[in-house]
This record gives C-alpha cells, sequence and structure tokens, in this order.
C-alpha cells in the first residue's frame, strides 16, 4: 500500500496552495458556524431511562390509570417553613399564596388544598372557597386555632401534608406542603422515572414563586418545572464558569509552548474552529446538546493542543537544521501526519467503543466525541500546517515581530535531561522495570474491581451549596441561586417515615379473571425484607385495598363482596365485572382508575419499601414479587429504573473497556503492519495504556469515585486519550531507528517528541482538570480522571515505554549498536507484510 503517495499529496498543497487550504477550511468553518443556531439542549435524567423495561412500564402506569395521571393536569407544591406552621399568621399565609395563585388566569389553577383549608374548613364547616377560609382563619382566635389542629390529628388528610415532628398536644409542626393543581397540556405526560430538562410547568412555577414572595412566611415554589429549570440551567452556567478557566489555563500554557504570538493565534484559532465544526455538525445532525457534552470541548482542545504543540515543534526542529520554509515542513508533516492519522484512528475507536452502550446519551457522547476528533486531525494536520507556511512566508517579507522559534526539549535544555529519566532506566534494566510497571498494574485492576456504580437525578443537578469561590464571581459568570436540591433534602429529612419509598408491579392480566385479585392479595404474603410490613402482610395499595375500603365504608357494597368472596378473606373471588361496575359509579371511582385501566387488562401495585433499604435490595425484591404473578409483571419504580440504569452504565463501562482495548490492539498491529511491516509494535504500544488504565481504574476506588452517566465512558477515553503520547513517541522512534543505534534513537525521541507531549500533558491535563469548577460534582470528578488519564498516559509512555521498546528491540533487531536496515543488521524477526510493502531485512529497506 503506498501511501506515501496520499503524504505527498497532502505536503503538496499545504506548502504549494497555503492560501488556497486555507479559504477552503474558512468556508467550511461558515458551513458549520450555521449549524450552530440549530444546537438544541437536552438535560436530565430522562434521556438515560428511556427503552428501560422496568421505565417503559412506568410510563404505561402513568398512561393508563387515573385521573391523577392526566396529562393535561399538573401540580406545584408550596413548602412552608418556620417555627410553627400551623400559627394562625402562618395558616394565614399558605391561605394567601393559594388566593394570589388561584387569582393570576395565566397560572391555569383548576384547585388548590393545604392544612390550612383543613383548619378553616374545620373552623368553619361553609368556607368552601380560599377567601371564606381566610375570613374564618382571621376570625377565629389562636385558641380556637390550636383546637381545630387537635380535631384533625387523625385525619390524614391534615397529618399527611404535616412534617414528621407534628405534636398533637402543642399543636405544632415545623413543615408543611400545600399542593396546587393546574390545567396544563402535557404537564402529566411522559411520566418516567427520569426527570428531563423541560417541563411545560416551569414558566408557571417560577412565576408562582415570585407571587408567593408577595405573601410573606418562609414558602418555597417546588414541582417538575423547578426541577427542569436547574436541570437546563446548570448547564449554561457551567459552560460559562468551566470554558473561561479552561480558556486562561490553555492560553498559559500555550504562551509557554509557542514563545510566539503569531503561533499562539494560529493554534488558539485552529482550536475554535475544531470546536466550531464540532457543535456545528451537533446542530446540523439534529443531536441535542446534553449535561455529558459539555465534556466534548475539552476533550477536543485536548487532542488539539497535542496536534499543534507537535507539528510546531517538529516544524522548529526541522528549522533549525537549516531547512527552508518548505522543506522544514515538508519534513514535519511527512511524519506528523502518519503519527495524527494513528493518534485519531485509535481516539476515535475508543469514543465509538461507547456505541455498545444501551443508553443513548452516552452513545450521543461517542458519536459526537468522535467526529470532533476527525475534524481535529483535518484541521491540526492540513489547516495550521498550511497557515504556518503562509504566515512564515509573509513574516519574511514584512517586519512581523517573530519571538522564540526553539523547539521545547531541545539538546542541552533542562527539560530534555528530565525527559530522559525512563531512558536511563530503560537502558540499564528494561526487563525488570517492565515486569515491575506491569505487576504494579495487575495489582492496580486488581483494587479496582470494587468500584461502585451510581445513578441519581441529583448527579444531573447543582449542590445544595455553591462554593463561596464561585458565588463571587461577577456576572455573568456567577451562577444562579439554586433550591432543589436544598428542597429536595429537607423534604427527606422532615416528612420521610420509614417507608423510604415504593415499588410498583405493573401487571398485565384480564382482570375480570376470577382469580385476578386472589393473585394480587396472595402476592402480598410473607413479604421480603425491604418491604414494609405488618403481621406479615406488605404494606400496599392497589384494586385490593381500593375494594376493602369501599367494603368498610358502603354496607351495600360489603355484601356484594362478601357474595363473591368464596373463602371469606375479604377478596372477591367471581363476577369481578359486576364489582367494578359498582366502584366505578362510587365515590371510590378515583381511587379505583389509579389501579385498574380503562379496558381492564392491566393494574398496578404499590408497595411501601424500608428508608434504609438499598437500591440494589429494594430491585431485587421488588423483582422477586414480581415474580409471584402469573407472568407479564414488571417491577418499577423511581428506584428501580435507577437501579437499571446504574447496571447498564457498569456494563456499558466494561464492555467499551474491552471494545476500545481490543479494537486499538487490533488497528495498531495493522497499522503498523502496512506502515511499517512490524506489526508487533501495535502491541508494544499498548503497553504504557494498559499501565494507565489499570491506573486510573484504581484512582476511581481509592478517591471513591464510581462509574456514574459520566465517569462510565472513562476507561475507554483513557485508551483514546492516552494513545495519543505512546504513539508519538513510536512513530519517532522507528524513524530514528532507521539512522541510529537503539540508545541513541530513544534519547532523540524522548527529547524532541517528548518536549512536546510534556507541553501537551500540562495544557490538557490543566484545560480538562478545570472542570472540577463545574457545577455538577459528577462534572468534576469526570474532569480529575479525565486529567489523571492524561497525566498517567504521560508518564507511562516516558517512563515505561521505553522499556518496552528496548525489550521490543532485542527481539526484532539483532543489534542494538546498528540502525535498523544498515548492512551488517541480521533479519529482523517481525515480518507479514503485505504485498509491495517495504519491509526491513538484512541488507536494508526493500
Amino acid at each position: 500500500m503506498d501511501y506515501q503517495r496520499l503524504i505527498d499529496w497532502t505536503d503538496d498543497h499545504i506548502v504549494h496552495s497555503s492560501g488556497k487550504v486555507i479559504i477552503a477550511f474558512l468556508l467550511v468553518t461558515s458551513v458549520f458556524a450555521v449549524g450552530l443556531g440549530n444546537v438544541s439542549t437536552e438535560a436530565g435524567t430522562e434521556q438515560f431511562a428511556s427503552d428501560i423495561p422496568a421505565n417503559n412500564a412506568l410510563e404505561a402506569i402513568n398512561d393508563e390509570f387515573g385521573s391523577s395521571f392526566s396529562e393535561d393536569t399538573g401540580t406545584t407544591q408550596l413548602v412552608q417553613r418556620g417555627d410553627n406552621v400551623l400559627t394562625r399568621e402562618e395558616l394565614l399565609h399558605m391561605l394567601r399564596a393559594q388566593e394570589r395563585l388561584q387569582d393570576k388566569e395565566d397560572l391555569r389553577v383548576s384547585g388548590t388544598s393545604s392544612a390550612a383549608s383543613v383548619v378553616a374548613q374545620t373552623l368553619d364547616p361553609s368556607a368552601t372557597t380560599v377567601e371564606e377560609q381566610i375570613d374564618a382563619v382571621e376570625s377565629a382566635t389562636p385558641t380556637q386555632v390550636r383546637q381545630a389542629v387537635r380535631q384533625n390529628a387523625d385525619n390524614p388528610a391534615f397529618t399527611g401534608t404535616l412534617s414528621n415532628d407534628f405534636n398533637r398536644k402543642s399543636a405544632s409542626a415545623s413543615a408543611t406542603i400545600g399542593v396546587v393543581t393546574h390545567q396544563v397540556p402535557g404537564a402529566g405526560g411522559g411520566g418516567g422515572a427520569g426527570q428531563s430538562g423541560s417541563s411545560p410547568l416551569t414558566d408557571i412555577q417560577l412565576n408562582s414563586q415570585r407571587i408567593v414572595d408577595t405573601v410573606g412566611g418562609d414558602i418555597t415554589v417546588f414541582g417538575s418545572g423547578i426541577v427542569a429549570d436547574e436541570f437546563g440551567s446548570v448547564i449554561t452556567d457551567s459552560l460559562l464558569i468551566v470554558t473561561p478557566a479552561a480558556v486562561l489555563f490553555i492560553v498559559f500554557f500555550l504562551v509557554v509552548a509557542y514563545r510566539d504570538l503569531l503561533d499562539l493565534l494560529l493554534g488558539s484559532f485552529a482550536l475554535l474552529m475544531a470546536i466550531i465544526w464540532t457543535f456545528g455538525f451537533l446542530g446540523l445532525a439534529g443531536i441535542p446538546f446534553s449535561q455529558m457534552m459539555i465534556a466534548v470541548p475539552p476533550l477536543l482542545l485536548a487532542v488539539g493542543i497535542d496536534f499543534g504543540i507537535h507539528a510546531i515543534n517538529r516544524y522548529r526542529e526541522d528549522r533549525q537544521t537549516g531547512l527552508g520554509i518548505d522543506e522544514s515542513m515538508r519534513e514535519a508533516t511527512d511524519q506528523l501526519l502518519v503519527a495524527f492519522f494513528i493518534v485519531t484512528g485509535t481516539t476515535v475507536i475508543g469514543f465509538l467503543s461507547n456505541l455498545a452502550s444501551d443508553l443513548a446519551p452516552i452513545k450521543d457522547f461517542g458519536i459526537v466525541a468522535a467526529v470532533g476528533i476527525i475534524f481535529t486531525f483535518l484541521i491540526f494536520g492540513v489547516f495550521l500546517p498550511a497557515a504556518k507556511v503562509w504566515l512564515d512566508r509573509r513574516a519574511e517579507k514584512y517586519p512581523i515581530p517573530v519571538f522564540s522559534q526553539s523547539p521545547l526539549g531541545a539538546e542541552g535544555s533542562r527539560l530534555g535531561e528530565v525527559l530522559r529519566g525512563g531512558v536511563v532506566v530503560a537502558k540499564y534494566a528494561p526487563l525488570a522495570f517492565l515486569v515491575v510497571a506491569l505487576v504494579a498494574s495487575a495489582g492496580a485492576g486488581w483494587y479496582a474491581k470494587d468500584v461502585d456504580t451510581s445513578f441519581t437525578q441529583e448527579d444531573f443537578l447543582p449542590p445544595e451549596e455553591v462554593p463561596g469561590y464561585l458565588q463571587n464571581l461577577p456576572e455573568p459568570f456567577a451562577p444562579d441561586d439554586y433550591s432543589v436540591v436544598a428542597t429536595l433534602n429537607f423534604l427527606e429529612e422532615k416528612f420521610q417515615t420509614t417507608q423510604g419509598g415504593s415499588v410498583t408491579i405493573y401487571y398485565e392480566t384480564p382482570m375480570e379473571r376470577d382469580t385476578a385479585l386472589e393473585e394480587i392479595y396472595r402476592a402480598g404474603e410473607d413479604p421480603p425484607e425491604s418491604f414494609v410490613s405488618e403481621n406479615r402482610r406488605a404494606d400496599s395499595q392497589s384494586i385490593v385495598t381500593v375494594i376493602q375500603s369501599q367494603a368498610e365504608r358502603d354496607p351495600e357494597f360489603r355484601r356484594l363482596v362478601q357474595r363473591n368472596d368464596l373463602n371469606g378473606n375479604g377478596v372477591p373471588d367471581q363476577n369481578l365485572g359486576k364489582i367494578y361496575d359498582y366502584l366505578l359509579d362510587s365515590p371510590a371511582e378515583d381511587q379505583a382508575e389509579s389501579y385498574l385501566s380503562d379496558d381492564r387488562r392491566s393494574t398496578r401495585v404499590d408497595y411501601s419499601v424500608s428508608a434504609d433499604a438499598s437500591q440494589e435490595e429494594i430491585t431485587q425484591d421488588g423483582r422477586m414479587v414480581a415474580d409471584r404473578f402469573r407472568g407479564g409483571a414488571v417491577a418499577t419504580g423511581s428506584t428501580i429504573v435507577f437501579k437499571a440504569i446504574s447496571d447498564l452504565i457498569f456494563e456499558s463501562a466494561l464492555i467499551s473497556l474491552g471494545i476500545a482495548l481490543g479494537a486499538t490492539v487490533i488497528f495498531l498491529i495493522f497499522i503498523y503492519w502496512v506502515l511499517e511491516g512490524l506489526p508487533s509494535l501495535g502491541i508494544v504500544n499498548t503497553v504504557p495504556i494498559a499501565v494507565a488504565v489499570a491506573f486510573v481504574a484504581g484512582t476511581m476506588r481509592f478517591l471513591n469515585i464510581p462509574f456514574n452517566a459520566f465517569t462510565a465512558t472513562i476507561l475507554s477515553l483513557t485508551i483514546g486519550l492516552g494513545i495519543d503520547y505512546s504513539v508519538h513517541i513510536v512513530h519517532r522512534f522507528i524513524d530514528e531507528r532507521r539512522e541510529y543505534d537503539l540508545f541513541t534513537a530513544l534519547d532523540r525521541t524522548v527529547r524532541g517528541t517528548g518536549g512536546a507531549l510534556a507541553g501537551s500533558m500540562l495544557t490538557t491535563a490543566f484545560g480538562i482538570g478545570v472542570l472540577v469548577l463545574a457545577l455538577l460534582s459528577v462534572l468534576g470528578q469526570f474532569g480529575v480522571l479525565t486529567a489523571l488519564s492524561i497525566v498517567y498516559s504521560f508518564f507511562a509512555s516516558l517512563l515505561v515505554l521505553p522499556s518496552a521498546l528496548v525489550v521490543w528491540d532485542r527481539f526484532v533487531n539483532d543489534d542494538p549498536d546498528v540502525p535498523m536496515g544498515h548492512p551488517n543488521e541480521s533479519t529482523p524477526r517481525d515480518d507479514g507484510a503485505p504485498s509491495g510493502q517495504t519491509v526491513v531485512t538484512d541488507g536494508g529497506r526493500e
């Protein structure tokens, strides 16, 4: 395969048609810039839950059961706090909030309820409107209010809205929740376990908070619209904080790396082009920008900076030998285009391995990152060299200031001496050091086997308290005031009892079948440990409990149930159609519709679970109970859906790692076979990456960072980014080894390429590390791990790879003191080059 013809063709255009190349790239940039305006956003957890069976069941439940799940109805919670929210003054604050919300037509309020309303109607049973309820409380004395509170101490409709510290004797509670119902199309649609980054209730609830703030008292508006708003705003705020910080770090290190104003501006412009191309593609392809996409710009900067520094550094090396502009750039691109292609191939493989995931956002992330890396290769492999040639020609004709043009790590520099550490070790104890490195890596991998997995709604929300150094940032960088996590934590603390949530069984079966209700009843016997139970029966709500409750209140219905209850356990066994007909014509109609579908071919059963039960215990126990039904039953609920996503995240991490590692090895073996006739170099190339991956995984456990929606990609990403460092060293080493003995070639490689790698490592590690400033903690974890993966890959390439190359050279070349291809050199023991490919023989290149 004569790949050199393609490289020569590219070299010719870079050198002789640099102006045309620049114009072509600028035209393409303008096309992608149009796509920037089409970029949409998608936030929250809902995007991860699609196509998961448990979530599909949950959506089916929300579609099929009861008016409370109507797609045209949404609710807002009014969370009231205070020393005692049941005082006359605090009750009036809540009632006035309800009144003012009802009076605003654009809020589309169809009804309100609260503990204050219950107290008011106890004081005046005729007070059916909020205005009348306000009058009833205003005209009552504090003593009368306390008496009304005590009268409702056994009323679930009242106590269910109060915090756990409700005290009957003192008629006090520190918190209560009022509910406002809105008639809004689509407000109750969807309804899976996930929360999305958009909601028809967002504007309503934001406006509601502004109105509630006018009535006094400590009342917080809370609901799906508020959550959706913070899901979306945290992306914007994170980008506003992270992007400038990344730019500052990157510019600082680029100044150190380039030490020339023109090169700095050129490199920075090329980075900007890579971002425009990638996100323009995002808009043109219709892929939404999610929280995971926040990590794409730093990744593109990481690879782009590396390519840019290598291109400029290698060009400078050749200029220092006395070559002119054209000859130097030809020499540089002749070597670097191959290296860039290999790096791009392995990096793309690393990102595309995420297509094996069953989670759509991770797939989208892999696609966009892979496309972005290809764009980066084109921009830094073709555009930047062409622009560099064009600028340098004009610098010779016009008085354009040019500063330092010396390469990083040049011979005699302090950096060059520091970088030689791995060469010194490789010279005296390569095999021993390689064994130690691999054993240490195996130990780190074994230590990492207990890395946890996690997926929660809070992962995608800003923290309860924004750090002070971020709060003090000037506009527009200062983040918004966030309340969702604080409110969620408050609700959990104040309203949680021994019941920590629920598991729902979605059961598709003909519900008029005689044994249908008996199956539901028997499924609750001898419940598993995570289920709340009494007298060895699970605490549950179902069509069975609705029938039993109605039978207690309605003598006629009770007699109907008894006539059709063959075993006397209170559960009818025949004529179930008549039972349902009666129930749906009774005051219990709404309750019945919440547990029985319109076509009577499916039902739901809600089981209460313990607050201290783990996600895994709840999921296992829920599935065990579902198996007690006669097929067609699915355990669901937010806990089970999130556990399913968590399992998929872990599975994705392992599968992506396996695919990335395997495909990378195959690709490198093939590419070195085609390019150099030395396929075994592909295996040597992956040694430092295996070390880096093992240490990244070990670091995750050591720092207690779980696999989550972001970090699930970190291992395959380490391969994709980390291979960059080893590829540059291996490819440069082979070029040098053709002309020099083993250790001279290693020394020249590490001094030349190592300097560029050091600059790239520092720039990208700090550039990506700024993700720790993001408002999302999981994004900060991703930034830390990505920066560490780059650092580990750099040191593994500079310390471990030289020893691996020495060991490899001993097997492939008989004499380390003779260059590869020298007439005195024996035939290398590495063959397999395809027909027509240049191979190394005992007489030289043939």
